[in-house]
C-alpha cells in the first residue's frame, strides 16, 4: 500500500523537562467490581512538584479514580489541584496506563518490595493537560504534556515533559 499523499513530515516530536511531582496517598478505597473492572480511588493527600518555571505543594482532596482492568492493567483517571509557591492555583488532570508484567505483580502487591522494583521493568506512562486562571501561569493552559511515574515510599511520582 503506498502512503497517503496528504501525510507531511511535521519533523520529530521533542519534549523539555516541565517538572517533577511526588504526590502523597491517602489509603485506597475499592469502589469494587462494575462492568468495566474494579475502580479503585487512590486519593491525593498532598505532596510537592519542582521544575524550572514553577514549584509548590499538591493539594489534598483529588486523586485517581483507577480502573483496574481484567488483563491486569490499571487505567488512570486523575484530577489533581496544585499551588504554586507563589499562590496560584492550577487544576492537573490526567489520564494514562499502567502495565506491569504478570512475573512483577506478586512485588508490586507487597508494601515492602513494590519500591525496590525498578520502573524500567514497567509501564507507567501519563498525558497531563492543565487549566488555571492565574495570568502568570496562563501558558499553562495551551500546553500537552506526557509523563513517566513510578511508586515512591507513600505515595507516586512523575516526571513530566512538555511537548514542544
Amino acid at each position: 500500500m503506498k502512503p497517503d499523499p496528504r501525510v507531511k513530515a511535521v519533523g520529530d516530536i521533542t519534549t523539555t523537562h516541565l517538572l517533577d511531582v511526588v504526590i502523597d496517598l491517602n489509603p485506597r478505597l475499592n469502589i469494587g467490581e462494575g462492568p468495566l473492572g474494579r475502580r479503585v480511588l487512590f486519593g491525593a493527600a498532598g505532596g510537592s512538584f519542582a521544575g524550572p518555571r514553577l514549584s509548590g505543594k499538591v493539594l489534598a482532596g483529588g486523586g485517581d479514580w483507577a480502573l483496574f482492568r481484567a488483563d491486569g492493567a490499571m487505567a488512570l483517571d486523575v484530577r489533581l489541584t496544585l499551588q504554586t509557591d507563589d499562590g496560584a492555583l492550577v487544576q492537573m488532570t490526567y489520564g494514562g496506563r499502567w502495565i506491569v508484567p504478570p512475573d512483577l505483580r506478586a512485588d508490586i502487591a507487597d508494601p515492602v518490595k513494590r519500591y525496590q522494583v525498578d520502573p524500567s521493568r514497567y509501564y507507567f506512562r501519563t498525558n497531563p493537560l492543565f487549566e488555571t486562571g492565574a495570568k502568570d501561569y496562563a501558558w499553562l493552559n495551551d500546553i500537552v504534556c506526557v509523563g513517566v511515574g513510578y511508586l515512591v515510599e507513600g505515595g507516586i511520582a512523575y516526571k513530566v515533559a512538555q511537548l514542544v
